[in-house]
């Protein structure tokens, strides 16, 4: 019967500890929000500032600090200023660029 106790308590402790790690996910996700939205926020920004890349249909998604550039552009030279501008911003660690030609 010690034995079982033991067991038990034994799988008791490890699901206390897997249970407390879990707890600590859904902040660092909001967190990596957050800074996702900064650097979509920024990114926009820039573009819009540009008048060689505000006229296009330029959407910007960002995940884990990882931009998304898609939608429609005039030129292959916008298409590349705004990854130029994308690149510049402070945050980003990368940009794709699933842009089309109108």
């Amino acid at each position: 019967m010690k034995q079982i106790s033991k067991y038990l308590s034994a799988i008791f402790l490890a699901a206390t500890l897997v249970s407390v790690m879990g707890c600590s996910t859904p902040q660092q996700d909001t967190v990596q929000y957050l800074a996702d939205s900064d650097v979509t926020t920024k990114v926009k920004a820039a573009i819009y500032n540009d008048p060689m890349a505000k006229d296009n249909e330029i959407n910007v998604a960002t995940f884990k600090g990882v931009v998304q550039l898609s939608g429609f552009v005039s030129s292959q030279a916008a298409a590349d200023r705004a990854v130029e501008l994308a690149r510049g911003a402070s945050g980003v660690k990368g940009v794709t660029n699933d842009m089309r030609l109108k």
